[in-house]
C-alpha cells in the first residue's frame, strides 16, 4: 500500500476542547537512550526521520516534523476511586496520527516534552527512570503478545528534573492505536455535562470499532455508536486483563484515565511482574490500600467499565429505561467474557485440552501451593512446560527452579489429568509460558546505569526480551528469579 509519509490530524478536527495546540519545550543537550529500528520499519517511518541528529533534536522537542500539529488532549478520571474532573495530558504532547503501511492509524506522542495547559503547575517533564521503564516494559509486553502501546524512541534531555531529588530528564516517543481513554469520555460526559460527548463517541467508535458498528447495524439498523463502543470496550478490556493475569503482570494504577478505549496497556509507571506468587501482591508505592493488587485487577477493570457505561447512557438509547437495560447487559457480560478468555489461557498454560469444571480445584491448588511455598510464578509454569515436553534435563531450568515437595505431589494429580495430552497442547504450553519476563531487578539496574549515561544493559535487556518464549545463552542470569538482595519490593510513579 502506498502511504503519504506525513502526519494526519483527525482528532484535532473535533476542536480545541478535545486537543489544545501545545508545542514541546526545547531541551539543552539531547542524547539517544534508545531507537526502535524494528518499530520504525513497521510504522513505515521515513528513513530521513530515523536514527540521526535531526530526529534526535525533533523527538527531544527542539524542532517539529513537517506536517506535525502538536497538542495536548483533555480527559478526566477516577483516581483510586475518587473523581478528578480535569486531568489531561500534563506531560504528554500528541504530534499527530500516523498511517502505517498496512493502513492502520496510530498516535505518535512525546511523553515528558514539557508543560501543557493540563500540567496543573507541574514541569511536564519525565525523569530518565520512568522513560527507561516504559521503553523496556512496553516493548517486552509486545513481545509477550500483550496488547500495548509501543516505544519508538527514548532520549535523555541533558536537563535535570526535580522530584524528591534532582534526576536526569528524558523524553519517550510513544505509539498507540490512540490515547483516548475511559477518562476522555468522562471529561465530556461528567465534567462538561454531555457537551461534546456524542462527537467523541462517534469518533472513537468509527476509528476503532467501525467493523463492529457495520455488523451490528446490519442486524439492527438503529444500533447506536455508544452501544457498540460499550460492548466492544468490554470485550477488549476483558481480553487485556485476562492476558495480564496469565503472565503475572501488575499494572499498579488502574485508574479510569489509564484505560485506553482501544484496549492497549498504557502508562507503565509503577508496574511490575510478580516474582514469587501472591494473589495480593502490590508493588506501587502509591497503592497503600492494595486497591490495584494483582488479584483485584479483573474486578477493577469491571468497575471501570461500569463507569464508562454510566457516561454513555444518554447516547445508548433515547428511552432511558431501555438505555439502562442495554448498558447493564453489556457490563454484565464482563465476568463471563473474562472467565472464558482467562480459562482458555490457563488451559494453554497447564497443557490441558480445555477447561473442565473439575479442573478449577486442580488449578486453585496449584496457585495455593505456589503462594504457600513462595515459588516463582514464571519459573513454576515453565517447569511444568519442560516436564510436559520431557525436556527438563536439556535446559538450565533445573538449576534455576526447585519444586517444593507440595508441588511435586500436585504434579501427580496434574499428570493424571493430562493422560491424553497431545503434541499440540505441549506446543501451546511453550507459547503460553515464557522463559524470561522483564523482571523488576533488571529494570531497576538498567535505570540506574542509564541515569549514569550507560545504556548497554538497557540495549541487552531490550534484545533478550524480544524472544521471551525460547531459551538463549546467558539465561542462567536473565531467566533466574532475583536473590534476596536483588528483590524489588516497591516501584514508583515518575510524576
Amino acid at each position: 500500500m502506498s502511504i503519504s509519509q506525513t502526519f494526519e490530524h483527525s482528532y484535532g478536527t473535533l476542536g480545541t476542547d478535545y486537543l489544545t495546540p501545545t508545542a514541546p519545550t526545547p531541551v539543552s543537550s539531547p542524547k539517544w537512550l534508545a531507537w526502535n529500528h524494528q518499530l520504525a520499519e513497521q510504522l513505515g517511518w521515513p528513513q530521513h526521520w530515523g536514527h540521526n541528529d535531526s530526529t534526535l533534536s525533533t523527538l527531544a522537542g527542539n524542532a517539529q516534523f513537517e506536517g506535525s500539529k502538536p497538542g495536548a488532549t483533555a480527559y478526566a478520571g477516577h483516581q483510586f476511586g475518587s473523581y478528578n474532573p480535569q486531568l489531561g495530558d500534563g506531560r504528554a504532547i500528541l504530534l499527530g496520527e500516523w498511517r502505517r503501511p498496512d493502513g492502520q492509524v496510530v498516535d505518535i506522542q512525546l511523553k515528558g516534552a514539557g508543560p501543557t495547559p493540563y500540567s496543573r503547575g507541574g514541569d511536564g517533564r519525565s525523569p530518565v527512570g520512568p522513560v527507561v521503564r516504559e521503553y523496556l516494559m512496553s516493548e517486552a509486553m509486545h513481545a509477550l503478545g500483550v496488547p500495548t502501546t509501543r516505544a519508538l524512541a527514548a532520549i535523555a534531555t541533558g536537563d535535570p528534573v526535580y522530584r524528591q531529588q534532582l534526576e536526569p530528564g528524558a523524553v519517550l516517543t510513544r505509539v498507540a492505536k490512540s490515547h483516548l481513554r475511559i477518562g476522555t469520555v468522562q471529561f465530556f460526559a461528567m465534567t462538561r455535562q454531555g457537551t461534546g460527548l456524542a462527537e467523541l463517541v462517534n469518533y472513537v467508535t468509527e476509528r476503532h470499532y467501525s467493523l463492529a458498528l457495520k455488523q451490528a447495524r446490519e442486524l439492527e439498523p438503529k444500533t447506536t455508536h455508544a452501544q457498540v463502543l460499550l460492548r466492544e470496550v468490554t470485550r477488549t478490556l476483558a481480553n487485556l486483563v485476562a492476558h495480564w493475569q496469565s503472565l503475572g503482570f501488575i499494572h499498579g494504577v488502574l485508574n479510569t484515565d489509564n484505560m485506553l478505549l482501544c484496549g492497549e496497556t498504557v502508562d507503565y509507571g509503577p508496574c511490575a511482574f510478580m516474582d514469587t506468587f501472591a494473589a495480593g501482591q502490590v508493588f506501587s508505592s502509591i497503592d497503600t490500600g492494595g486497591r490495584y493488587a494483582f488479584g483485584n485487577q479483573p474486578g477493577i477493570v469491571h468497575w471501570n467499565i461500569s463507569v464508562l457505561a454510566q457516561c454513555l447512557l444518554p447516547l445508548i438509547d433515547e428511552d432511558q429505561e431501555k438505555a439502562l437495560a442495554l448498558a447493564q447487559d453489556s457490563v454484565d457480560q464482563f465476568p463471563a467474557l473474562f472467565t472464558d478468555i482467562y480459562s482458555a489461557r490457563l488451559a494453554a498454560k497447564f497443557g490441558l485440552d480445555a477447561m473442565r469444571e473439575s479442573d478449577h480445584a486442580l488449578i486453585e491448588s496449584f496457585f495455593s501451593q505456589l503462594e504457600k511455598d513462595k515459588l516463582d510464578f514464571t519459573l513454576a509454569f515453565r517447569w511444568l512446560t519442560e516436564v510436559a515436553n520431557d525436556s527438563l534435563e536439556t535446559t538450565i531450568l533445573r538449576d534455576l527452579f526447585t519444586p517444593s515437595s507440595g508441588l511435586l505431589d500436585w504434579k501427580t494429580q496434574w499428570s493424571n489429568r493430562r493422560t491424553q495430552a497431545t503434541p499440540a497442547s505441549c506446543e501451546l504450553m511453550r507459547k503460553a509460558n515464557p522463559v524470561v519476563i522483564p523482571r523488576n531487578h533488571w529494570v531497576a539496574q538498567a535505570i540506574s546505569l542509564a541515569e549514569a549515561g550507560d545504556n548497554e544493559l538497557m540495549e541487552s535487556l531490550q534484545a533478550r526480551w524480544q524472544n521471551p518464549y525460547h531459551w538463549q545463552d546467558d539465561d542462567e542470569k536473565f531467566a533466574a528469579a532475583p536473590t534476596g538482595e536483588q528483590q524489588v519490593h516497591r516501584t514508583y510513579c515518575g510524576t
